[in-house]
């Protein structure tokens, strides 16, 4: 997609962010078009060294980004924030409660210098009586009904990936940009927040909602009865597991046929989805043995040309060699801070027919640190003084 495309060109965003929450807020505004710079600590932020399942955190959510780093806590750091942040639309921040007011850079105090500022706090709850917690993925999703929900009954586990962190840093993006919008309208700004726990909540709100309607309480999904009958990982052939789907009446007939298992297709105890629901414990095995022989190829091959639902069992190094996400652009090349080259997914979406790319590779730690600075309007002597008294790091 060309960059003059992009709908949020011109709108500059500084954030003091680390993690994941507060940078998807940046990566999305980034991808979008927006100039995102990245106030890191004159050491850098902390997730370009962490290792094992957080060893992904920075590049995946730092492109398309500018880095400058500032020692914060001295004062000639905080001026040179200042300055950057009289330039900006927005600020995102995404520290403990009270750390940016600290440092003079909350939203009442930024908001007196510039009304026009939209200012956007990523916490782990919003304003209430939790708001003096700590909060983590893994502590909202076993707070707030998600670990239920995904382990089995009586072990609950925390989802596969960062769904909080990243769908609250995604919210954060929403009201940055509805903020955005309103400000066109009265020419100011606003602050917005969004929280972990409350995003939580917003996704287990279904099963809320279910105990509404049917006064059950909703039952962890391993342990859940299905509203579809034929809804399943089955194993098959030498040992490979497929997902199979037959969701309707009409699905269940063309299942049948596909795989000639009239003598089911015609059985009175099968005839809607509920009845086959209501029979799923004598009819899975009978489906399980008779799907035992062919291959997740032969299945795939099968379900695929009567168009029924399915799907492998991926994990995520397998998506790289995707076929459709290689066709359709999805993944986009990116290099790694140690300079290896990979690929990386792309905003789930298109614009024009186009996926926003990737214009910035992860910037190394202060890569812009003097481009702003000059930009600000220091001098070459005012900057080299800064890095010699360590309030500045980076090129």
């Amino acid at each position: 997609m060309a960059e003059s495309k992009l709908p949020y060109e011109g709108i500059r965003v500084i954030e003091f962010t680390h993690m994941v929450m507060g940078p998807t807020c940046g990566m999305v505004l980034a991808d979008l078009g927006a100039e995102v710079i990245k106030v890191e600590p004159i050491a850098g932020d902390n997730t370009r060294r962490l290792i094992g399942s957080g060893a992904g955190f920075f590049p995946m959510f730092n492109r398309n980004k500018k880095s400058i780093a500032l020692d914060l806590q001295q004062p000639e750091g905080r001026e040179a924030a200042l300055r950057l942040i009289a330039t900006a639309d927005v600020v995102s921040e995404n520290f403990k409660p009270g750390t940016m007011k600290k440092l003079g850079l909350d939203y009442a105090s930024l908001s007196k210098l510039n009304e026009r500022l939209i200012y956007v706090s990523h916490k782990g709850f919003l304003p209430g009586p939790y708001d003096h917690r700590t909060a983590l993925d893994e502590v909202v999703q076993m707070m707030g009904g998600l670990a239920y929900m995904t382990g089995r009954p009586g072990d609950p586990l925390r989802a596969g990936t960062s769904v909080n962190d990243i769908m609250g840093g995604m919210f954060g993006a929403i009201g940055a940009m509805a903020a955005l919008a309103l400000r066109e309208k009265t020419g100011k700004g606003q602050e917005v927040q969004s929280a972990l726990f409350e995003n939580n909540v917003f996704l287990v709100a279904q099963h809320m909602m279910q105990f509404a309607v049917t006064g059950k309480p909703a039952a962890p999904m391993p342990g859940r009865i299905s509203a579809w009958a034929v809804y399943d990982v089955f194993t098959v052939k030498g040992g490979e597991q497929i997902f199979l789907a037959a969701v309707s009446d009409t699905q269940w007939a063309i299942f049948c046929e596909a795989f000639g298992f009239g003598d089911l297709k015609a059985d009175p105890r099968l005839k809607t989805n509920n009845d086959r629901v209501n029979a799923r414990d004598w009819m899975m095995p009978i489906l399980r043995s008779r799907l035992a022989d062919h291959s997740a190829a032969e299945l795939s091959a099968v379900f695929e040309k009567n168009a029924l639902p399915f799907a492998p069992i991926t994990r995520p190094e397998d998506l790289f060699d995707d076929p459709h996400l290689n066709a359709t652009g999805g993944l986009a090349p990116l290099t790694l801070p140690d300079g290896r080259q990979t690929r990386v997914p792309l905003l789930p979406l298109t614009l024009g027919g186009a996926r926003p790319g990737v214009r910035l590779q992860p910037p190394s730690l202060g890569e812009h640190s003097s481009q702003l600075l000059r930009e600000a309007g220091y001098s070459d002597s005012d900057i080299d003084k800064l890095k010699s008294n360590h309030i500045v790091n980076g090129d």
